[in-house]
């Protein structure tokens, strides 16, 4: 497998990242981008199977800790107490 297509990969799901909202591509094109590099170093030797298993786990555990890292604040309400144009 050639590591620099899942590198490519990884940059095109950044860039969908850009264009919508939330956390939905960011955990994808991390894991994507960290196994193009395994790839490219020769760490990661194993088959398209198991390759697309260990980017889903890391894909799901870096959406847990970007998630963790930088929460949403949902609930948050600002409430006006004056008038700006007073």
């Amino acid at each position: 497998m050639n590591g620099w297509l899942w590198l490519i990969a990884a940059f095109v799901l950044a860039g969908i990242e850009l264009l919508v909202p939330g956390w939905a591509f960011m955990g994808l094109a991390a894991s994507v981008g960290l196994m193009g590099v395994l790839l490219l170093t020769g760490l990661w030797t194993a088959g398209l199977p198991a390759t697309l298993v260990v980017t889903a786990l890391l894909s799901a555990a870096a959406w847990l800790l970007f998630r963790r890292l930088w929460p949403t604040s949902r609930g948050d309400k600002r409430i006006w107490d004056r008038d700006i144009n007073e």
